[in-house]
C-alpha cells in the first residue's frame, strides 16, 4: 500500500532530532534578529558621528528593508527550487558577513551598499526556520514549537542592545559592528545536524533520499500499518506555486497573510527600531535610552512565550487576534500619554502584544500553503512585509517631527486594528491539523 512519507513525520513521537532541529532553528532566528536590530541600537552613535540630516537618516535606516525585500521575496522561490537547507546555507552567509562588513563603511553610501546586501540575506534568513520546523513536527505540537522558534527573536535583540550598551561607550560603533559575524557558527551546526526536508523531497521524487533521512533520524518507527512508506512526485514548477498563490484557493489566506506581515512588520520596526532614537530625542543620554529599550525589549520575553504557549490550546486566530488588538490598544494610548512613565508603561503593552503576535504570525504563515507553494506563499507574505518596513522607516520619523507622539502611535494603532480585523473575518483555523489537510 502506498504512503505518504509526511503520515510518518505527523505520527512519529517527539524525539531528540526535534529537539535539536527546535534549538538550531531558535539559534539561526535570533542571531538573525541580532544583526536586524543593530542597526537600531548603534544608529544614534552613528547618526551622531556623521552629523546625518533627515533625509541620510531615511535612507540608511530604510535601506536594509529594501534588501530585506529582496531577499525575502525570493528565498522562498530559491528554497522551493534548491531545497531548505542550501538556503539556509547559504543566507546566514550573506547576513553574517555584509552585517559585519558595516565596521568598516567609510561613508553613508558604503554603509548604505552594506545594509542593502546585508538586508537580503537577513530578509531571507527570517522565513527559514519556521518554514523547516513546520515540515517536520507533528501537528499537535507545531504551534508551539514554532512559537519558540519565533520565541529567539527577543533574545536576538536583547543582544543587539547589550552588546552596543557595553561596547560603544568604550570601542565605538565600528567595532560594535564585528559582533555581527558571530553567526557563522551555525553553518557547521546546520551541516552537521539539519537534513534537507522530507516533505521538499517527497515532492521532487528523491524518495531514497527521504527514505534514508526517515531512517537516519528514527522517523520510520511509527508507521500507519507497519508498511514501507511509497513517495510520489506531483508535477511542480515555481511558476504553478507564484500562481498558486493567488489562486481562487489560496487568495484569500494570501490576503490574510499579507495584511498581517505589513501591519506587523510595519508596527514592529516603525514603533522599535525607532524607540531608542525617540527616547534619545525625548531628552535621555544615549546610554539611559538604551537602558530603557532593555528594559522595553525584556517585556517581550513574557509576550512570546504566553502566546507560544496558548496557539495550541485556544488556537491560532484567538491568538493573533487578541494579541494585536491589544497592541493597538497600547498604540492608542501611548499616543495620548503626557510624561515619560506614561510612555514607558504604554511602551512595556505595545512590546508584550505587539510581540507575542509575531509568534502566532510565525505559525500561522507556512501552515497555510502546500508543500509545493510553502516556501513561495511564506517568502512572497514575508516581502510584503519588507516593503511596509522601509515605508514605517520613512513615515515614522517624518510623523515625529512633524507632530510628536499622538499621529505617530495613532497610525500604529490603526494599523493594529485593521490587522485584527482582517484575521477575524478572513483568517481561517489551523490548530492542531496536519499540513496536508490544512492545505486541500
Amino acid at each position: 500500500m502506498d504512503k505518504s512519507l509526511t503520515e510518518f513525520l505527523d505520527r512519529a513521537p517527539l524525539s531528540r532530532f526535534h529537539y535539536i532541529l527546535l534549538i538550531i532553528g531558535s539559534l539561526v532566528y535570533g542571531f538573525t534578529a541580532m544583526n536586524v536590530m543593530l542597526i537600531s541600537a548603534t544608529f544614534p552613535a552613528i547618526k551622531t558621528y556623521w552629523s546625518l540630516d533627515p533625509m541620510a537618516t531615511m535612507l540608511l535606516l530604510s535601506i536594509g528593508y529594501v534588501g530585506m525585500f529582496i531577499g525575502a521575496s525570493s528565498c522562498g522561490i530559491i528554497a522551493d527550487l534548491i531545497g531548505r537547507r542550501k538556503t539556509l546555507l547559504l543566507t546566514i552567509s550573506m547576513m553574517t558577513v555584509f552585517t559585519g562588513l558595516c565596521a568598516i563603511a567609510w561613508d553613508v553610501l558604503s554603509m548604505s551598499i552594506l545594509r542593502l546586501l546585508a538586508g537580503i540575506g537577513l530578509g531571507a534568513s527570517l522565513p527559514q526556520p519556521g518554514v523547516y520546523v513546520s515540515e517536520y513536527v507533528p501537528a499537535k505540537h507545531r504551534g508551539r514549537f514554532i512559537g519558540l522558534v519565533e520565541t529567539a527573536w527577543v533574545y536576538g535583540a536583547l543582544l543587539a542592545i547589550i552588546f552596543p550598551f557595553l561596547l560603544i561607550p568604550t570601542y565605538g560603533w565600528r567595532l560594535t559592528f564585528l559582533v555581527a559575524f558571530i553567526p557563522l557558527f551555525l553553518i557547521p551546526l546546520v551541516l552537521r545536524f539539519v537534513p534537507e526536508s522530507i516533505r521538499y523531497l517527497e515532492l521532487k521524487g528523491r524518495r531514497e533520499e527521504a527514505l534514508s533521512v526517515l531512517e537516519k533520524y528514527g522517523l520510520t518507527a511509527i508507521t500507519p500499518d507497519g508498511g514501507e512508506p511509497e513517495g510520489h512526485s506531483p508535477s511542480h514548477s515555481i511558476r504553478s506555486a507564484l500562481k498558486e498563490v493567488w489562486s481562487p484557493a489560496y487568495s484569500r489566506r494570501t490576503a490574510v497573510l499579507w495584511i498581517l506581515w505589513i501591519a506587523l512588520v510595519y508596527t514592529y520596526h516603525g514603533i522599535f527600531v525607532w524607540l531608542p532614537t525617540a527616547y534619545y530625542e525625548l531628552g535621555f543620554t544615549l546610554v539611559k535610552s538604551l537602558s530603557w529599550v532593555l528594559v522595553i525589549t525584556l517585556i517581550q520575553v513574557p509576550g512570546y512565550y504566553s502566546a507560544t504557549f496558548l496557539l495550541d490550546r485556544v488556537g491560532r486566530k484567538p491568538v493573533l487576534v487578541a494579541y494585536i488588538g491589544l497592541a493597538g490598544l497600547g498604540s492608542c494610548l501611548l499616543g495620548l500619554a503626557t510624561d515619560i512613565n506614561s510612555i514607558l508603561l504604554w511602551s512595556s503593552v505595545i512590546s508584550f502584544f505587539n510581540l507575542g503576535a509575531w509568534a502566532g504570525l510565525y505559525t500561522y504563515t507556512p501552515e497555510l500553503y502546500p508543500t509545493r507553494a510553502r516556501g513561495t506563499g511564506s517568502g512572497l507574505a514575508a516581502g510584503m512585509g519588507r516593503i511596509a518596513g522601509i515605508f514605517a522607516l520613512i513615515i515614522t520619523p517624518f510623523l515625529w517631527y512633524e507632530g510628536g507622539l499622538l499621529p505617530t502611535f495613532l497610525s500604529f494603532a490603526i494599523i493594529h486594528f485593521v490587522a485584527a480585523l482582517s484575521v477575524l473575518i478572513l483568517g481561517i483555523e489551523t490548530k492542531g491539523k496536519v499540513l496536508e489537510v490544512i492545505s486541500k
